[in-house]
């Protein structure tokens, strides 16, 4: 199961957007909270705490503090519905210090830029920006407000992200693959990436292993899973007989043995250049190294991007502030794009604020290892836990690992010479 998740996570091309919401950290931690803060009744309930002396504070003493700084990281557990009012929240109060906001979304990619500007501009409508400018799914309940304020305060907002094609080619063909990418494709992208060892590195790897080794249901003892199982097929039964989904394989299909699921590994690593045979020969730790320096170098293809589009927005408009919208991972500890945008610009005054999901949602706490995450932590309460049985969990990492098999680079030695 291990070996399953981890080829499942490894090959998220780096959205890390599975386990968004879905708390990591280690709760044998001991807790250092000092401060007396009310339960968090539902998932709209947050608490301010700011990191440098752990003290609670209202949203307008964040905005007072916030506002001095050139650029404010906002990381987000993707759908959680309080960090969203928040976000909201923040940045209309920013804006009441600031006029001069500016909004940078990591949800929208660099080459929608273009669209972006005619929607703020009123020259196309909402529904042209969701499906031309390749919104996210949860665009409506999640960014819209925001992307509403900015337009009607007039300000601006930054695609920031790389393209999906550009972060897929890296993840399947690994870094060397942007050298082919013929223009104007090249531009969407960063100029330069920073793959070296480091903090973000090792974070990266240890996400992956604690994906692998706990998953999303930490809390469960793996070998009770089954026995937590609710047969629902009487209930899904009537709906799937009128959905045609193409899929073939049934539940009991997903309990498949780990060595058919490495010979799926297999084949993908041969679409990547990689030796088939090493994995039929139980060579896996390679394979998965391999697996996971491509998504990391997918993950800073985002980093970089979103780091360069800030940096070319102020250095375009000098005196603007910037509020930027990500998931958590890319900022947190002002590592990932925060570290790479102070490479670019290393004069600006930076700040991040980090969500951190409570293990008790009626005495919320945190530690000192939270309080370093950002300058502000948010309190949050978790989302639901995202599966109960282990079947069903086996059959998502099973259906993770076919979709990243069915993604194909679109550029190649071939089209980028075709191009010139």
């Amino acid at each position: 199961m291990n070996t399953l998740r981890m080829l499942a996570v490894a090959g998220l091309s780096a959205t890390l957007t599975v386990f968004a919401g879905s708390a990591l950290s280690d709760t044998s931690k001991t807790v250092t909270s000092a401060a007396k803060v009310a339960p968090l009744t539902d998932l709209y309930d947050t608490v301010w705490v700011k990191s440098e002396d752990g003290s609670v504070k209202s949203l307008e003493q964040v905005a007072d503090d916030l506002s001095q700084f050139d650029v404010v990281f906002f990381g987000e557990f993707h759908g959680h519905s309080g960090i969203h009012l928040k976000q909201m929240q923040i940045f209309a109060a920013l804006q009441q210090r600031n006029p001069n906001m500016t909004l940078s979304l990591e949800q929208f990619e660099r080459d929608t830029q273009p669209l972006v500007d005619l929607y703020l501009a009123g020259k196309i409508g909402e529904k042209v920006l969701q499906e031309d400018g390749r919104a996210w799914p949860n665009y409506e309940q999640s960014y819209r407000p925001l992307v509403e304020f900015a337009k009607d305060n007039d300000l601006p907002v930054v695609a920031s992200n790389a393209p999906k094609q550009a972060v897929i080619c890296v993840s399947k063909k690994g870094p060397e693959i942007i050298d082919e990418i013929p223009m104007p494709d090249r531009l969407w992208v960063a100029k330069e990436l920073h793959i070296e060892e480091g903090a973000y590195l090792d974070k990266y790897r240890s996400f992956i292993e604690n994906s692998t080794t706990h998953g999303p249901n930490k809390d469960l003892d793996d070998t009770n899973k089954n026995e937590n199982c609710v047969d629902i097929d009487a209930y899904t039964a009537s709906h799937a007989a009128h959905t045609d989904t193409g899929e073939k394989d049934s539940m009991a299909a997903s309990m498949v043995d780990k060595k058919d699921h490495m010979a799926d590994a297999g084949a993908d690593k041969k679409e990547d250049g990689m030796d088939a045979k090493m994995a039929a020969g139980g060579d896996m730790e390679k394979i998965m190294q391999a697996m996971v320096m491509k998504s990391f170098s997918s993950q800073v293809l985002r980093d970089d991007t979103m780091a360069e589009s800030i940096a070319m927005h102020l250095q375009d408009n000098p005196g603007r502030k910037v509020l930027h919208l990500d998931g958590n991972f890319h900022s947190a500890s002002h590592l990932g794009t925060v570290e790479r945008l102070k490479l670019r610009m290393p004069e600006l005054k930076i700040a991040v604020i980090n969500p951190i999901a409570v293990g008790d949602n009626n005495a919320p706490a945190w530690t000192d290892e939270d309080l370093s995450t950002g300058d502000y932590i948010l309190l949050v309460r978790e989302v639901p836990e995202m599966f109960i049985c282990e079947s069903r969990e086996l059959e998502f990492y099973r259906k993770t690992i076919k979709k990243r098999m069915g993604n194909k680079c679109v550029y190649s030695e071939e089209t980028a010479q075709q191009e010139k």
